[in-house]
């Protein structure tokens, strides 16, 4: 029975939760996720089954919208009707009477293993994907817009184009969310896939593991049959000759079954220090994509967007507030949102301006004292080995004049000061040369892979 048929009672109750849903959800959100969905209610309001494709499906519906479903079913019936998800089960994937229906009900778990790959001890399968991370929860700005691109490409079309994938970005920038959302986009229209995240540490303690217990045919045989490899923060691979190794064996055993590998790192493949030139040729081989650090709009979007998760409305003016403020990476602009909402609630005051600053005063507090313009321009020439005193006098040698042009940039993206507090401080330069060396660097940030490196080792060295 779908949404669409009204041929009993129940069926007539589920229309209305349907109606409420489309009413309270992003359109998007509604057509993805709740019109799909396939509901049996009982005549007599005895239970509700929601049947769904999947495994992923069930999960993420479960998370995300049974609850709010729940509630919605005892508001229209006047009842509690309790509430069930099952796994709809394809012809295909029966194999025995007993595995004709799998019931997951709302707070009690039964394992369903139909379609799901099994590791070798006959065990379900461990792909250890984070189910919440996904496509949908993702905000796209310019920071992500090629990785995203990039991402979805690869699990839509499995081993074709863009193989290996290669992310590479700071900390807390949402490569392992691509990750896992490839991950789950796959299992969502392939639940038989075998797909494994892992940290680049677990693969290395498991090449460990089977050396000393000498058990490396079973190695090979969990991670070379994959359909889907994601693991993350290769660079720990560095000078672990054995583990390069089999990761190199791993790598071409993938690649010849058309499966797919999509790996994260600090840095771009040819910025890796202690990796052996023929694995890095590989990991350069496919398509490579940086993440930047999310700009105002897409860092505004965000703290919109995770307060709203957070059963939370935060206005405009304060989430611009935060973001100008909070400039370098996801996580950090998640733990700002943390403490803003903690502070409102124990202190049983809205969200404003004045209460996010107090919220938020020892964060911006050692935020001010670190980052200056003159940290920024000693950091700066440090780096490129020029003297401070370069910074603001008068010579105009490329040697001085693009590291200077660097400092400007920096000043105006990690501090608050104006174009002319810059340019002042810059030797009482004109507010017109800060800008055109700020858009400079930012239009060749995007397009030099070196100088982009460059600029976030810079930018982490000044945050700390």
């Amino acid at each position: 029975m779908s949404d669409g048929s009204l041929s009993s009672p129940g069926q007539g109750l589920w229309q209305s939760c349907v109606d409420q849903l489309a009413q309270e959800l992003p359109e998007q959100q509604f057509n993805t996720w709740i019109r799909p969905l396939v509901v049996d209610v009982a005549q007599d309001l005895s239970k509700a089954t929601i049947q769904v494709g999947n495994r992923f499906k069930l999960d993420w519906i479960r998370a995300q919208y049974a609850g709010r479903i729940s509630a919605l079913l005892e508001k229209f019936s006047g009842q509690k009707i309790p509430l069930e998800l099952a796994l709809a089960i394809r012809e295909a994937q029966v194999k025995s009477p007993a595995m004709v229906r799998g019931f997951e009900s709302f707070g009690a778990i039964e394992p369903a293993a139909i379609g799901v790959p099994e590791d070798l001890a006959g065990t379900p399968f461990k792909n250890r994907l984070n189910t919440a991370l996904t496509f949908d929860t993702l905000i796209e700005g310019t920071a992500n817009r090629m990785g995203r691109a990039a991402a979805l490409h690869v699990a839509s079309s499995l081993g074709q184009l863009y193989n290996p994938l290669f992310i590479y970005g700071g900390v807390g920038l949402g490569k392992t969310h691509l990750m896992h959302a490839i991950g789950n986009k796959l299992l969502g229209d392939n639940l038989a896939a075998k797909v494994l995240y892992i940290h680049a540490e677990q693969f290395v303690s498991d090449v460990v593991k089977a050396y000393q217990r000498k058990t490396f045919d079973e190695f090979k045989e969990r991670y070379h049959s994959l359909d889907l490899l994601l693991i993350d923060d290769v660079q720990f691979f560095a000078n672990k000759d054995r583990t390069q190794e089999e990761f190199f064996n791993a790598f071409e055993a993938l690649l010849t079954k058309k499966s797919h590998i999509v790996m994260t790192s600090d840095t771009y493949p040819k910025g890796l220090t202690d990796i052996h030139e023929r694995l890095v040729s590989r990991f350069d081989s496919g398509l490579t994509v940086s993440i930047e650090p999310p700009e105002l709009e897409m860092r505004v979007a965000i703290l919109i967007r995770k307060a709203e998760a957070e059963g939370t409305i935060m206005p405009e003016e304060v989430a611009f507030f935060v973001a100008k403020n909070v400039r370098s990476n996801v996580r950090e602009l998640e733990g700002a949102l943390r403490k803003i909402l903690a502070y409102s609630r124990f202190n049983l005051k809205e969200i404003s301006i004045q209460l996010a600053r107090e919220a938020l005063r020892d964060l911006l507090s050692i935020q001010n004292r670190q980052i200056s313009v003159e940290n920024i321009q000693k950091t700066v020439a440090d780096y490129y080995k020029i003297k401070v005193a370069d910074m603001y006098s008068k010579k105009r040698p490329a040697s001085i004049a693009r590291p200077r042009q660097i400092a400007m940039y920096l000043a105006k993206e990690l501090t608050q000061k104006s174009l002319p507090e810059i340019g002042e401080l810059f030797g009482g330069r004109d507010h017109t040369t800060v800008l055109h060396a700020v858009r400079k660097m930012s239009a060749e940030r995007q397009q030099m892979t070196e100088l982009n490196q460059q600029l976030h080792v810079l930018e982490q060295t000044l945050k700390g």
